[in-house]
């Protein structure tokens, strides 16, 4: 924004008009992504994993590439699928493609959001901090901070042997 387009305005509101211009820009870059219906599974004394669930929506398409909580040593962006009468369940190691205004569900037997090494049981009830992480076609970075509830799940599907 050129300031010298707006010589009725004091100084003061033209810089602000200039700051929020760049601020706005820069908002504009990161990838917006719109998270509903979270939710994590509760856990038992013992029990190492667990997982996070939800959808996904970015306005612009982004890739959802990692995921962190004070909870658990690790947390990534997995994948189940029956192959053949098997139950498999790998990590995403260039995370999840999110396209342009689609809802991406994270649910239980397909993607999700894998919580390890934990570092207590996670009760029912109770709310757990969670940070996503995404990045944008351009490479550019951005994280979202969530509060999410815990809540008792379905069991995993049916299918046979899970495997890492």
């Amino acid at each position: 924004m050129n300031t010298r387009f707006l010589p009725r305005l004091p100084r003061r509101i033209a810089a602000s008009l200039l700051l929020l211009a760049v601020a706005g820009t820069a908002l504009a870059q990161a990838p917006v992504v719109e998270v509903s219906d979270a939710w994590i599974r509760a856990s038992v004394p013992g029990q190492s994993g667990t997982g996070a669930f939800m959808k996904l929506n970015a306005a612009a398409g982004a890739r959802l590439v990692g995921a962190s909580t004070p909870v658990a040593g690790v947390a990534e962006v997995h994948e189940m699928k029956m192959e053949g009468d098997t139950m498999r369940m790998r990590g995403l190691e260039h995370g999840l493609e999110l396209p342009a205004r689609q809802t991406i569900e994270l649910k239980p037997g397909g993607y999700h959001l894998m919580l390890m090494d934990l570092k207590q049981p996670l009760a029912k009830n109770s709310t757990v901090p969670l940070t996503l992480r995404f990045e944008d076609a351009k490479g550019q970075k951005s994280s979202l901070e969530l509060k999410v509830p815990v809540l008792a799940g379905p069991a995993a599907p049916a299918g046979g042997a899970h495997k890492h």
